[in-house]
């Protein structure tokens, strides 16, 4: 059987030709269709009237040029009146359709621009004095470099290179047409521009650097918010293991000895009990793998000492008072015992509340209290009163995140925070109903 043969490869050169006839289209892309929306320049300015100036800066320049360059071409190069107005018209309106769209306005302005001159160009030889600049005029460097910031402002490098380009390219070929009648102002234009260009750039480099930041520290700020909920979560998911392996584990234990310390047990309630302590020591289990990753390797055995409950605030008072804050404490349980996880929820609001006093209103006067308010609610109040004038703030500055946390914790059992000034101080104010955080509702029987 006969194999044809492969097709013959493409030449380099196809491949070269190929490569540039792309780069030609993506360039010619490039220049006909804008990189940004048509938003106006400075749009997301925060102040108003520079998102204003733009409008002002494109209306004053229009009304400044447009009479002026009536005047000039008709004055000083001899060109009709009407034919004068409509070069001055599509040479200086694009200014103001510069503001939103620039790259269309330089097309619209580079191409009167260079009717503009072919118009001189064609006039009898003493149409205009030799004298006269020519190609560009004086308002056409003018208006032309302030399309320039403009451009610069919006497009990409490589349209704004190419525009360059076109405007030196455009200036030699005048040049070459009638070096009688340059006076050389296309390379002043050419300089001036690549200078505007470069200014515009920069200008909006920095720009975009600014923004950036700011959207990174906005960024960086929710993910430290988000931080701190989480770690203040998974310190409340530590301690709350602690509280219910606690439980699980007396329940194991009661379960498990049933059978020894209650006699004349039947065989259904002895399976019945073994059956409990094996479904607590399968979710004691569970629970230890599922929380234990919350435990960091590296935590110090503080963590294995009772946790602090409503009667070491006393020590908590204390040690504010001895750190120069007058400090006045009432506790009341009003007969009420309630579970781990709520008192150790109060001992760190207090201890919160009272670090920042310590911080922020140094020997401020301060009361805690603590106790049932009369309504089925378990209420921290932390109040503070003013700082005294002769004492400076340890710190002035805060950042909140201790706040966050104590708003987890309150709603985690079902309450409420409040904080806020109050008379010059500050108070913070916590309310837990009792429903559900009684664990007896007396102590009497």
């Amino acid at each position: 059987m006969n194999v044809p043969p492969p097709p013959p490869a493409a030449p380099p050169t196809a491949h070269r030709g190929g490569a540039l006839a792309r780069r030609l289209r993506s360039l010619v892309h490039d220049l006909t269709h804008p990189s940004h929306p048509p938003t106006p320049l400075l749009a997301h300015a925060r102040r108003r009237w520079a998102r204003r100036l733009p409008y002002a800066l494109a209306a004053v320049l229009t009304a400044i040029l447009l009479p002026v360059t009536v005047q000039v071409l008709t004055n000083d190069y001899g060109i009709d009146g009407a034919l004068a107005g409509a070069l001055a018209t599509a040479q200086a309106a694009p200014l103001l359709l510069a503001v939103t769209r620039p790259l269309q306005a330089w097309w619209i302005t580079f191409s009167a621009d260079i009717a503009g001159a072919f118009a001189i160009l064609l006039l009898p030889p003493d149409g205009f004095r030799q004298a006269e600049a020519w190609p560009w005029t004086p308002m056409v460097l003018v208006g032309y470099l302030a399309l320039m910031i403009a451009l610069a402002l919006r497009e990409r490098h490589r349209v704004l290179v190419v525009v360059w380009l076109i405007t030196g390219a455009v200036g030699a070929l005048f040049e070459l047409v009638s070096q009688k009648l340059s006076d050389g102002n296309h390379v002043l234009l050419f300089v001036l521009s690549g200078a505007a260009l470069l200014v515009g750039a920069a200008l909006r480099e920095r720009r975009d650097a600014q923004r950036r930041l700011a959207e990174q520290e906005t960024i960086s700020e929710a993910e430290r918010a988000q931080r701190t909920l989480l770690e203040e979560r998974a310190r409340i998911a530590r301690e709350l293991h602690d509280v219910v392996a606690h439980h699980m584990s007396v329940i194991t234990v009661q379960a498990d000895s049933a059978a020894y310390r209650i006699d004349g047990l039947p065989p259904a309630a002895e399976e019945e009990f073994g059956t409990i302590a094996a479904s607590a020591r399968s979710s004691l289990s569970e629970m230890r793998r599922l929380l234990g990753l919350l435990r960091n390797e590296h935590t110090d055995g503080g963590e294995l000492a009772p946790q602090p409950g409503l009667d070491d605030i006393a020590r908590l008072v204390e040690a504010t008072r001895r750190a120069g804050v007058p400090t006045e404490l009432a506790v009341n349980r009003g007969g009420h015992e309630f579970s781990q996880a709520v008192e150790l929820s109060v001992y760190r609001i207090v201890q919160e509340a009272l670090a920042n006093v310590v911080r922020h209103a140094p020997q401020a006067a301060t009361r805690v209290m603590v106790g049932p308010d009369g309504q089925g609610n378990l209420t921290v109040v932390i109040v503070n009163g003013p700082s005294p004038l002769e004492a400076e703030p340890l710190e002035t500055t805060g950042t909140g995140h201790g706040l966050v946390g104590l708003r987890e914790r309150v709603r985690l059992l079902g309450g409420t925070l409040e904080v806020g000034p109050k008379a010059g101080g500050f108070r913070v104010g916590a309310r837990f109903p009792l429903d559900g955080l009684s664990e007896m509702e007396s102590t009497g029987p």
